[in-house]
Order: C-alpha cells, then sequence, then structure tokens
C-alpha cells in the first residue's frame, strides 16, 4: 500500500519534463543513517585500515625530510615536535573530523562531494541541464528569513550570475581532484620507498629496485579489487598503530621525557627566532605529518562521521603522536641518526617484526590512496569532466569501491618512473608537499562557501575558519613552493595535465550539448512525421540514447533521412547525472509523452548519482519498460481527471476497463498488418496499449546511437580550432566510445553518424 502511493504521488505535478528531470530524491546511504552504537564503533575499527594508513606510515619519514641535513640544535627537535603536534591538532583534528566531515554530500566525501553541495544549491553548472524546479526540491525552505538566509540569496545570486565564478569554481574543482590524483601517484612512492628503506644493507639501488617490484606487484592485484583483501586491512593498521605507540613510549621513557615540553607551542616560536629562514623552509617536512588527511572525507562513504571521529581521536591520534615524541626523545641523545630515525629508534627484539608491519602498512596506504584516485576518475567521467573510461565495480557491498584498468596501468608506470627518478623521499617529499596542501587550501575555499551559501553560518565563524586554517595552509604552501626547482614541481605537471584533459573534455562537452539544445526537433517536426506514409512502424522497442533533457535531439531527424522507419515503440534516452551521489530507484526514470500520443513515443530521462551504476543492458531493459508501463497507467487516470484523493486511492480494475470496449485490441491491429507496417491506432484503454508495450519488447530492443563528430565553426579562433579538432578528437578516439559505457550490447546497436558545427 505505501509503494502504491508512492507511485500515485507521482501524477502531482506539472505536466512538464523539464521540470521533473530535475526532481532529486532524499535517498541517503548508510553513511549518513542512524546507526546505533555498537555498528558505530565496528564501523570505526573498520576505518582504520581504509583511511589511516598514509597518515599512520608518515613517522616513517618527517624528521629526515624535515632535517636533510643534520640537526644543528637539540632544542630545534622540541621545536619541530611542538610543530608536529599543533599542526597534527589544528588541521586533521579540528578542521576535518570536526568541520570538514559535516559537509558530506548524504554521506560522501571528497572534493567532487563539495563541489555537488554547491551546484545543487546554487546553478553553478556550467552544462545548462539545470531547471528551477532542481533548486526548489533540493532546499529546505521551511525557514524563517534571517541575516543570514538573506546573506545566502545574495551570495547565490552572485554566484549564479557570474559566469566567471562558476568557471573558477570548476577549475578550482579539477584542480582539488588533479591534485588528489597526483597525491595517488606519489604516496605508494614514498611510502613503499621509505618501509623497504628499514633494511640497511642494502643500498640506494637495491632499495629502489625492491620498492619498485613492490609497486608493480601492488598495481598487478588491483583488478581483484579492494573488498577482496580489505577484510585484513584493519587489523594489519591496528597491529601497526599498537607497534608506533609502543616505539614511541619505550624510547620517551628510555631517552627524554623532557620532549613533553613540546606541547607548549612557545616553544614554535622560539624555534622560528632561532632558525629564521631555515625554519620557514623546513616546514615543507614538517607538512608530511598530516599526509592522508584528505582521504579521511573522500573516504567517508563506507563510513559514518562518528565512526571517522571516534577512530581518529581514540587510536590514530594518539598512537602518531606517541611515536613522534618518542622520536624526539631518541633523536635528543642520538641526534646524527636524523636520516633514519624511525627504523634507528626499534629496539633490537622487535626490528624485523616492526619492518614487516610497515611495509605491509605502506602497501596499505598506497592502496587506500590508489582506490581513491579511480572513485574520482569514476566521479570525473559521470559529471563529465573526463573522457569514458572503463569503470569496473568491485565490490557488490560498496559501490563506490571500483577499479579503472587504463587508470591503473597509467599510475604504475608514473609511480615506476618517479621512483627511479627520485630514488629518495627527501626529493619525493618535496613534490608530496605541495599535492597534500594545494588540496587541502581547495577544501578550505570551497568550505567557506558552504558554510555561506549552505550552511548559512555566522560571518565571524566563517571569518575564523578562512583565516585561521587559510593562514596556516598558505604558510605551509609557501614553504614547499620554495623547493618547486628540487622536485615540487612534478604535482603540479600532473595536476597541469589533468586539468588539460578535463577541461577540453567538459568544454567541447558544454558546446555538444549547447548545440544539441539550440536545434532540437521542434513539435510540429514531430507532427508531421505522424502524417507521412512512407515512414514505416516496425516491430519492437528502440531506446535513442541523447544528453539532452529539454527536447528531442537533432540527430533524430537526421536518422530518419537516412533510415524512413520507426519501431513501433520509440523512447528518447537522456543519461542526466544529477549533483548527488545516489538516486533512489523509484526516482530514477521520468516518462513524458510525445505528442501525437498515438505515435507511441515516449521521452524519458534516467537519473544517476556520480556515485550510482550503470545497469547492465538487460536489466536495464526490464527497469525502464516496468516503469514505462506503470507511467502509461498513471497517466491514463489522470487523463480521466482523477482527483487527488482518488489518487491516493488504490486503482479501481473496473475503471481501468471502462474504455476498453471502444479499442481496437493489439491482436486485432497484428492481424490488419499485412506489410510489416504497424499502423498507429489511437489506443485509450491503459490495459491495450500496457500490452502492446511488452509485445513490443518481445519483438526485442534496439539501441540508437548519435555517432557525433564535433568540429569548429569555420570563423573559430585558431585556438579553438586545435582544441575541438585536434585534442578533444584526440581524446574521444583513444577514450572508450558510449556504447561500452552504457552497457549497450553490441549485436543490437545502430549507428547514426552526424557533423555539429560548434
Amino acid at each position: 500500500m505505501k509503494e502504491r502511493k508512492l507511485s500515485w504521488a507521482k501524477l502531482r505535478r506539472v505536466d512538464s519534463l523539464n521540470i521533473e528531470a530535475g526532481r532529486v530524491s532524499s535517498f541517503q546511504n548508510h553513511a549518513s543513517k542512524q546507526v546505533n552504537w555498537q555498528s558505530t564503533l565496528s564501523l570505526a575499527f573498520q576505518s582504520i585500515g581504509v583511511i589511516y594508513g598514509d597518515i599512520g606510515t608518515s613517522p616513517l619519514y618527517v624528521y629526515s625530510s624535515t632535517f636533510p641535513n643534520s640537526i644543528n640544535d637539540q632544542e630545534d627537535v622540541i621545536g619541530v615536535l611542538s610543530l608536529i603536534i599543533y599542526t597534527i591538532a589544528l588541521i586533521p583534528m579540528i578542521k576535518y573530523v570536526f568541520i570538514v566531515l559535516w559537509a558530506n554530500d548524504n554521506g560522501d566525501g571528497g572534493t567532487f562531494a563539495l563541489y555537488s553541495l554547491i551546484r545543487r544549491y546554487a546553478r553553478v553548472s556550467l552544462i545548462p541541464n539545470q531547471e528551477p524546479e532542481d533548486r526548489e526540491l533540493s532546499h529546505y525552505r521551511l525557514e524563517l528569513p534571517s541575516n543570514q538566509s538573506r546573506r545566502a540569496h545574495k551570495i547565490r545570486e552572485m554566484l549564479e550570475k557570474s559566469k566567471s565564478a562558476q568557471t573558477v569554481l570548476f577549475l578550482v574543482t579539477i584542480m582539488g581532484t588533479s591534485m588528489v590524483i597526483g597525491d595517488g601517484i606519489l604516496t605508494p612512492c614514498i611510502s613503499v620507498l621509505s618501509a623497504v628503506s628499514g633494511i640497511h644493507s642494502l643500498g640506494t639501488g637495491a632499495v629502489v629496485g625492491v620498492s619498485v617490484a613492490i609497486l608493480i606487484l601492488l598495481f598487478s592485484v588491483q583488478r581483484f579489487g579492494t573488498d577482496k583483501v580489505g577484510f585484513s586491512f584493519a587489523p594489519i593498521i591496528f597491529v601497526w598503530f599498537l607497534f608506533i605507540s609502543g616505539i614511541g613510549l619505550y624510547n620517551l621513557f628510555k631517552y627524554d621525557l623532557g620532549v613533553l615540553r613540546a606541547f607548549n607551542p612557545a616553544y614554535i616560536v622560539k624555534y622560528f627566532k632561532r632558525n629564521g629562514k631555515r625554519g620557514w623552509i623546513s616546514l615543507g617536512g614538517v607538512l608530511l605529518c598530516v599526509t592522508g588527511t584528505e582521504a579521511m572525507f573522500a573516504d567517508l562513504g563506507h563510513f559514518n562521521v562518528r565512526a571517522v571521529q571516534i577512530s581518529f581521536s581514540c587510536i590514530t591520534l594518539p598512537a602518531v603522536i606517541a611515536q613522534y615524541c618518542g622520536q624526539a626523545a631518541y633523536l635528543r641523545k642520538f641526534p646524527e641518526n636524523v636520516s633514519n630515525t624511525f627504523y634507528d629508534s626499534i629496539p633490537g627484539p622487535i626490528y624485523w617484526p616492526t619492518f614487516v608491519v610497515a611495509v605491509a602498512a605502506a602497501i596499505i596506504a598506497s592502496q587506500a590512496m590508489i582506490s581513491g584516485t579511480f572513485a574520482i576518475l569514476s566521479q570525473s567521467q559521470s559529471l563529465g569532466c573526463f573522457p569514458r573510461v572503463k569503470v569496473v565495480h568491485t565490490s557488490s557491498k560498496y559501490g563506490g569501491q571500483v577499479y579503472i584498468p587504463e587508470a591503473n596501468y597509467a599510475l604504475m608506470i608514473a609511480c615506476v618512473v618517479v621512483t627511479l627518478a627520485f630514488k629518495t623521499t627527501d626529493k619525493i617529499g618535496n613534490a608530496y608537499g605541495i599535492a597534500v596542501v594545494t588540496v587541502m587550501l581547495i577544501t578550505t575555499g570551497l568550505l567557506t562557501t558552504i558554510m555561506l551559501v549552505v550552511w548559512k553560518t555566522s560571518i565571524w565563524w566563517i571569518a575564523l575558519f578562512l583565516v585561521v586554517f587559510g593562514s596556516i595552509e598558505g604558510i605551509y604552501l609557501s614553504s614547499v613552493l620554495y623547493k618547486f626547482i628540487q622536485g615540487g614541481f612534478l604535482p603540479l605537471v600532473f595536476a597541469f595535465v589533468l586539468m588539460t584533459i578535463m577541461g577540453i573534455w567538459h568544454y567541447v562537452h558544454k558546446q555538444r550539448y549547447m548545440f544539441e539544445l539550440k536545434n532540437k526537433v521542434s513539435n510540429d517536426f514531430i507532427r508531421e512525421l505522424a502524417t507521412k506514409p512512407n515512414i514505416n512502424r516496425v516491430p519492437g522497442i528502440a531506446f535513442l540514447y541523447s544528453e539532452l533533457v529539454q527536447g528531442i535531439p537533432p540527430i533524430f531527424p537526421h536518422f530518419v533521412s537516412n533510415i524512413p522507419s520507426i519501431h513501433s515503440v520509440l523512447v528518447f534516452v537522456s543519461i542526466k547525472s544529477i549533483p548527488i551521489s545516489k538516486v533512489a530507484m523509484e526516482e530514477r526514470f521520468l516518462f513524458r509523452h510525445v505528442e501525437p500520443r498515438d505515435y507511441r513515443m515516449f521521452r524519458c530521462v534516467v537519473r544517476y548519482g556520480y556515485n550510482d551504476v550503470i545497469e547492465e543492458a538487460k536489466e536495464f531493459e526490464r527497469q525502464l519498460v516496468e516503469q514505462l508501463k506503470e507511467f502509461i497507467q498513471l497517466e491514463h487516470f489522470k487523463l480521466q481527471g482523477v482527483t487527488t484523493e482518488q489518487m491516493a486511492e488504490p486503482p479501481n480494475p473496473s475503471r481501468i476497463s471502462s474504455s476498453s470496449n471502444s479499442i481496437q485490441s493489439i491482436n486485432a491491429v497484428n492481424s490488419t498488418n499485412s506489410s510489416n507496417r504497424i499502423i498507429s491506432v489511437p489506443i485509450q484503454g491503459v490495459e491495450e496499449e500496457i500490452v502492446f508495450v511488452q509485445k513490443a519488447m518481445e519483438n526485442g530492443v534496439v539501441y540508437l546511437l548519435g555517432e557525433v563528430d564535433v568540429v569548429a565553426e569555420h570563423e573559430s579562433s585558431l585556438l579553438k580550432k586545435i582544441v575541438v579538432n585536434y585534442a578533444y578528437n584526440f581524446l574521444r578516439k583513444n577514450f572508450r566510445q558510449g556504447e561500452k559505457v552504457l552497457e549497450i550490447p553490441h549485436g543490437r546497436l545502430v549507428r547514426v553518424g552526424m557533423t555539429y558545427d560548434i
């Protein structure tokens, strides 16, 4: 009964597909649901293995990167420890754990989640496939007028009117995602290299060789999916935290408890007074203590906010702080061992067990960033920001766990080249720091926008957040940029290449959409088509794919002019990406009749969130046809003038068949068809039309796909011609075609070629 009322509620709308195409669900995944404490604690333990591998292995290389030459003054160890303590407390703890995590998109995190939140609350998408009703349905409008809401409204209007602001917002978002992908390249390099360096007897060449072998093996097993080996991640990282906290406490009590003075922030001031410019340069090494912080937010979708807060506050934070304090105590007595502090400070009996766990933890840290890179590329593709690639969903339990073969091998080659070229963690750390702090700054900027537009936070709290974290991260960025030539350029090169690919693809993708929008088929053309005697109707259902959600694409008349036949049921299918992570199945398909109604042509918008999986062809066909039959039934009652009260009641079978006596049966229609033409006759009875659709499906489903070549107009600038005619077409031809991404069976695909001059 509940499902029936939900379905009938679909009739309570304005008869416009443009409006309905924007409706989004309030679906929330498990990450945002209220769960009991037992489940929360279980998720907190599981999160240890997925989220904290990177930040947990940072003690392997932080002190060596901060003091690349030597320690000149033992008091500097106290100053650096104080910097580490307060950097961890301010950025991962306060900023991310207690502020940023709440900016999730129905439980999902990451740069795209922040961007999708802003897109829902303000029309800042560069592709104009949003309707006013998108914003209306996404907002909670039950709020009292206030200074904050008026301020948010003004800022939202400014963003919506300014194309420059929208472009900057888009560029900042893809830059952030590019930097996270850069993390996915650098994390395996620095983590594995620092772990393997624990074998003292090996020279630099052998350490690099073993690291490369581990990296190749790591990327070779990606195709099996994180879910296959993920069950062992949490126990291994938990054991790693036990090791590093125990070793840290051992060294602390054995060598110098006095390092605990570092909890007094005055030692930070003394450190900079003593070292000046050299202290500022050393911040690039200190920054590495918070690598992997962004993973807490990006991987939130598998857990929930409380679980991450508990696991970080109760396990990760105490373990890493104890380890850094222990290393500082050890360096107070043995400052000459700063180049390999972690391994030199391990007590002899547990050296090799610690080494084994360290290598395992480094591999897990690498795995988390690699999986995150795959997820980001998948999201980028679904939002039209990246060329089509093969996305393999490796887990039936977690929709966000994906594998992309092309990206996997590209990452492997990049990691091997970086490891062979840089050879030491010091040089890789210079590059790593820029990627880390840039993503943090972008998150600060996007979250400030969310505070203004979505949360409507007090302006004083927003100013405090922006000033405190923006200034801290700005100082760190200035330090890591100082080492631009010594490897710091690497993530910027990665980001430039990725941003160029994303920018070109998105620009032409937008221009294609605008061309189709301007040249969409008029209603007069469809009416004329219905009267033409030379247009044959052949048995079966045809799905004509298009990205246009506001009309019939120009590829349709081109198709009819070349093949003068139309299937007995034709559905114009538009795949629309909604700026949320998931769309509930009951709200995924939206239909409208294309006039004239007896021509049996429908428009359908199929809405997916950026973490939704496109179903295989057989399942997609079943879902679409079932939803189409339900739409026909509901639309019948709407035409019969059913009242709002009657809509909420179960349908009356006698009312369904009340008009069936005056309608020709589907068998009679087929028996009069002697020339493979299905004659269009008015069908007013809902049962007959549903039977007609079912019979058409049994006759077979055919997919019609436009093979569109995009070229720049003759009067276009040279730059535009290079971007469109060469760069975009190179990407399109060397990445996957649409039918592979949409899971269209090759044997039932009909291509239609056309050229767009943009």
